[in-house]
């Protein structure tokens, strides 16, 4: 059995220029995994508190060396000599070092980086790619098969530069596509808009995330470009590619109402679930993510009531990925799928039972990136593993959101190669008549059975 031999944590920036942490872990086989954290521009109410050593004098005030340090002088001794396929133990073991509810000793950021790397160290100790590692382990899927992914084709809200209320406006391919297919559909769309913004005379520059951040006039106006663009391809609108649209209702909400640049008076709650039901038919968009505030309780109900048996009503700030917010979130039809975040949470343990208990409710997940991310894949092969209906990694731009796609597309080989491999070869009888000494050759032998690709999640 391998054992952590050495734990070791470091500082270095994510895509937002914002510090996060690295971890490096080696076993005693001489293995080693590296793992680091994403971080979001906005901290959520609900999660795990991200410790930062507020001096001014150091990464202006957003260092995280204080939480290193936790992790090298307080963790890593407690994890030498243990076992680390023993995820569940080890994450208990990390909450109980740091004893507050809310991990505010130690960092939550300090913690979930350390169990990135105990769930890495448990795959390579098994010699298992992670997302197989993940569903044997954790049997949180039967099938393993790449989720529909979401992509981000416009920045907006705190991710743009002013322009738009919202904070992505989203594609999402068909569910019949398989991942070649849906990430070529991608590209291309977002390779087009570019070409449609620029005849537009519209500002093509890409805002924090690397999706465009155009000047339009009105948040509809992107919808509209987005079907242009469409059009000017292969591909048929709402029938190949529909619309996601994440509204970070927290970010447009002051005032006791909701302010869109769309009109000059601002939006009652029953007026924004009426815009959301018109956009929703007229611009077939079948996904929202956090279209109400977390305490504007009553329109996420109504919103799902009235439109969730055709679309995704999708919490995130309203859950921020916590077991317990998720169970009641869902219970009270508050939402009908969730976006579970890493970092949000404080351990994998923590992750992995928010994903039971949204299986358990027949709420569809969502595996999700941040605004800060780094070059670690590691929710590409979460999201596989746990048999997650989407993947939300952001734009086709940007290598930190690249790195995930990537990723996306190497377990999609390994796992169409499984299947050719244990597919029986099917050879059709040959009678002696008709057998000829040509016909025995090597050259002649029965071709392999085309590969059976894995299915797509359904949208």
């Amino acid at each position: 059995m391998a054992t952590i031999q050495a734990l070791t944590a470091r500082e270095i920036l994510d895509s937002l220029t914002i510090p996060t942490i690295e971890v490096t872990l080696w076993l005693d086989t001489g293995a080693a995994v590296v793992t680091s954290i994403s971080t979001g521009t906005n901290t959520g109410k609900f999660e795990t508190t991200d410790l930062r050593d507020n001096d001014m004098q150091h990464m202006v005030g957003k260092g995280v060396l204080k939480a290193v340090k936790n992790i090298n002088e307080i963790i890593a001794p407690a994890l030498i000599g243990k076992d680390p396929t023993d995820q569940a133990g080890l994450d208990q073991l990390l909450l109980d070092l740091d004893g507050t509810a809310n991990q505010a000793k130690l960092g939550g950021n300090a913690i979930i980086a350390v169990s990135q790397a105990i769930l890495k160290a448990g795959a390579i100790a098994n010699n298992w790619p992670i997302y197989y590692y993940i569903q044997q382990k954790f049997q949180l899927t039967q099938v393993l098969a790449i989720p529909t992914t979401i992509f981000c084709m416009v920045d907006g809200g705190a991710h743009g530069s002013d322009n738009l209320d919202f904070q992505e406006f989203q594609i999402i391919p068909a569910s019949f596509m398989e991942y070649p297919a849906a990430l070529n559909l991608a590209v291309t769309l977002y390779q087009k808009l570019e070409e449609v913004l620029v005849a537009h005379k519209a500002i093509h520059s890409t805002g924090t995330l690397g999706g465009f951040s155009p000047n339009l006039m009105s948040n509809v106006d992107v919808f509209d470009l987005l079907i242009e663009t469409i059009k000017a391809t292969q591909y048929i609108f709402s029938q190949d590619v529909f619309f996601g649209l994440d509204a970070a209702a927290n970010e447009i909400f002051y005032s006791s109402k909701y302010h869109l640049k769309d009109k000059n008076q601002a939006y009652s709650s029953a007026e924004m679930l009426e815009y959301y039901k018109n956009i929703r038919n007229t611009y077939k968009v079948i996904y929202f993510e956090d279209p109400f505030t977390p305490e504007d309780l009553n329109s996420w109900k109504a919103l799902v009531a009235d439109i969730g048996t055709t679309t995704l009503i999708s919490a995130d700030s309203l859950i921020d990925s916590q077991p317990i917010r998720t169970e009641t979130v869902l219970s009270q039809k508050l939402a009908n799928a969730v976006v579970l975040k890493p970092s949000k949470v404080a351990t994998i343990s923590e992750l992995f039972k928010s994903v039971s208990l949204a299986k358990k409710a027949g709420a569809q997940i969502i595996l999700a990136h941040r605004s800060g991310e780094t070059n670690d894949d590691l929710i590409a092969d979460i999201s596989v593993g746990i048999g997650a209906d989407y993947a939300k990694f952001g734009p086709v731009n940007r290598q930190e959101r690249l790195a995930k796609y990537n990723r996306l597309s190497q377990i999609y080989l390994e796992l169409a190669n499984q299947r050719k491999q244990t597919e029986p070869i099917i050879e059709t009888p040959v009678t002696p008549a008709e057998t000829t000494p040509a016909e025995n050759t090597s050259e002649n032998a029965a071709p392999d059975v085309p590969e059976n690709q894995p299915d797509q999640s359904q949208a």
